[in-house]
Parts: structure tokens; C-alpha cells; sequence
């Protein structure tokens, strides 16, 4: 059914490696490519064995799947699992196709909108998963670097990590970790995952509109995002531990910081690490062939659970109330790094 396979791009994001490429000209192939352009190589060890992607745009082949009952439905999906094959329907729009023998991933659409989403979150359940193994761990914040130290601020999905993290940017002391999900290694120190900034509509106004593209999401609406190349010299791949915000939202037209609890700063060590709320850490069990391997899923999660312990352990660690002003807010929080991070701060840990 591959009948005109363009070229390939390469990416290797800590040793998760893959091919991606595209039966035909799509834009969700330039999107995911831009998305992961950090990782991009030119090539592979030669012994090494990359997961090969590859976007079809056609009508799925549901006449070539096995006619068989789901077993996992989801809002987004339904699939089954036949061999080393696990088959993933969106709504039949969308097709695809995982072989773990090979390994590959195939995704048969008509809908560039579909063909790109659906192939970026199998690829972060991928990357999660994979990198989990390495006991390096996916957390759910916006992550930046100050001097070498890293902030995190853990807020759930809608709660403005990424308007505070583009306020915080105008600052060119500020260095760019994640937008949404940073690495947090054994030692506590923050890995760079710098795919995109995700904005909602009208956050872009101060972004040149030649960094700014406009997804269509499955189920939550339009997306903006400002592409990897508007922050690609800001970016830095790693940073030691430095200030940790347990983030919330008021209607307030200030911003109030203070100091976080014990049982507040574990509380969402479990959720926003151990767990991976926010994150699309869910693919990765309908992907399974096996109760036996769901069974190591709890390793992963007291591994996740030890960083991200590590981590606070090492940082200063505040409850944050964010305002309705969202300078103000980058303002107070800026001050905050300042005092505990600046060069006279006594460092922590």
C-alpha cells in the first residue's frame, strides 16, 4: 500500500529512536518534524533499530484488519490486539496500525489534522514508556532554566503553564526546558523535551506569524503553537534542581507564592509524576500483549515517584496562586527566582 514514500526524517530522543516519513505530500508530516526538531539527526548508529513511522493519506484499509470485537475503547478510540499487531481506530477516520515485531507504526487518514495527532501522542507514549525503562521520567509542568537551575511549575491541563512560560521568556535570562512535560533523571536533574509551545487562541499576539501554527485537536478544540525554531537558542538540555511551583488559579488580580507543605509537595509527586495526570500516559496499555508487563507498570510509577522526590527534595518548593494578570504573575514569580537562584543565593540539597 506504500506507494510514493518521501523522505525520511530521523530523530533520537535519549535513545528512543525513529523513522518518520509519509506515503505523500501532508502538512502533519512538517508539523511532527517541527515538533520534535530538537532530536532531529541526520543519522543512526548502524546497528541500532529505529521505530519507522509512516503517515499514509488514503482512506483507511479496513477491508485488510481482522474482523473482530474492540477490547479497549477510550473517548478518542477503540483498538485490539491480534499477534504483535495492535489495531487503533479514530471514529473511523483514522486507521493505524502497531507492529512490535518489526518494530513500525502505521497510520492511515484522510485528515492531516488526524494524521498529526494521532501520531504525536502514539509517539509520546512511546518516548514515556521507553524512557521509563532508563528510569528517566516524564513530569507535568513547564519547565525553564535560570543560570543552570531549573523551574518547574506544576499546573493541570488548561491552568497556564504555557502563558506564564512564554511571559517568563521575555526575560533573556530565561532558558527553555519543556512547555508541558520535562525529563526528571535519578539525580534530580531536569532533561530538555522542548517540542512546542502550546498556546490558546489569542495567546500568540506578541510571536512573528511565521512561528505560529494552528492544530485542530480531537477533542479539545483549536491549539496554538509557536514552533520550535522562535526558541531553538534558548533552549538548554539540562538543568541541576532550582524552584518547584505547585501551581493553582484564582480570580484574583494578584499573585500570592508562599511556602508548600510536606504533604502537599508529595501529594503532587504521586499525581504529576508518579501517576503523569495531564500526561498522555495511557497509550501505552492498549499497546501491552500482556497482564505480565501491565504488572511492571508499578515499578515504573515507584521510579517516577524516587525522581521526583529527588527533585523537590533538591528545589525550593512553593504553592503558587496565580492572578488574573498574567504579567504580574510572570513579575512575582520572576522576583522569586531571582532571590532564591540569584548568584548570592545559598544553593539547596
Amino acid at each position: 500500500m506504500v506507494s510514493n514514500i518521501q523522505e525520511a526524517f530521523i530523530f533520537d530522543i535519549y535513545g528512543f529512536r525513529f523513522r518518520l516519513r509519509a506515503t505523500d505530500s501532508t502538512p502533519a508530516i512538517d508539523s511532527l518534524a517541527s515538533d520534535f526538531c530538537f532530536f532531529r539527526r541526520e543519522a543512526l548508529e548502524k546497528h541500532s533499530e529505529p521505530i519507522d513511522v509512516v503517515l499514509h493519506v488514503c482512506e483507511p484499509p479496513y477491508d485488510e484488519v481482522p474482523q473482530r470485537a474492540a477490547t479497549i475503547y477510550t473517548p478518542r478510540n477503540i483498538a485490539f490486539s491480534e499477534g504483535s499487531r495492535t489495531y487503533i481506530d479514530y471514529g473511523t477516520q483514522a486507521l493505524a496500525i502497531y507492529d512490535r515485531a518489526i518494530p513500525s507504526f502505521h497510520i492511515y487518514s484522510q485528515s492531516d489534522d488526524l494524521l498529526h495527532e494521532a501520531t504525536y501522542l502514539f509517539l509520546l507514549s512511546r518516548i514515556g514508556e521507553f524512557l521509563d525503562s532508563r528510569r528517566l521520567h516524564r513530569i507535568h509542568a513547564m519547565a525553564l532554566s535560570f543560570h543552570g537551575r531549573a523551574v518547574l511549575a506544576i499546573l493541570p491541563m488548561g491552568g497556564g503553564k504555557s502563558t506564564l512560560c512564554a511571559e517568563l521568556l521575555k526575560d533573556p535570562e530565561m532558558d527553555f526546558l519543556s512547555d508541558d512535560s520535562p525529563f526528571i533523571a535519578r539525580d534530580g536533574a531536569v532533561r530538555a523535551f522542548p517540542l512546542r509551545l502550546g498556546l490558546l487562541p489569542g495567546g500568540e499576539k506578541d510571536i512573528p506569524v511565521e512561528h505560529v501554527r494552528t492544530i485542530h485537536r480531537m477533542e479539545f478544540g483549536p491549539k496554538i503553537l509557536v514552533n520550535y525554531d522562535y526558541f531553538a537558542h534558548r533552549v538548554k538540555p539540562v538543568a541541576q534542581p532550582g524552584i518547584v511551583l505547585l501551581g493553582y488559579r484564582s480570580l484574583s488580580p494578584n499573585c500570592r507564592i508562599e511556602p508548600a507543605g510536606t504533604m502537599e509537595s508529595y501529594r503532587s509527586m504521586i499525581a504529576d509524576c508518579a501517576v503523569g495526570l495531564g500526561l498522555f500516559q495511557g497509550l501505552e496499555f492498549m499497546l501491552r500483549s500482556s497482564p505480565t508487563e501491565l504488572i511492571d507498570k508499578a515499578g515504573a510509577m515507584f521510579s517516577r515517584f524516587r525522581n521526583a522526590r529527588t527533585l523537590f527534595r533538591r528545589s525550593h518548593v512553593y504553592r503558587l496562586i496565580l492572578g488574573r494578570d498574567r504579567e504580574e504573575n510572570a513579575r512575582a514569580v520572576g522576583d522569586l527566582i531571582r532571590q532564591k537562584l540569584g548568584p548570592k543565593a545559598e544553593p539547596r540539597g
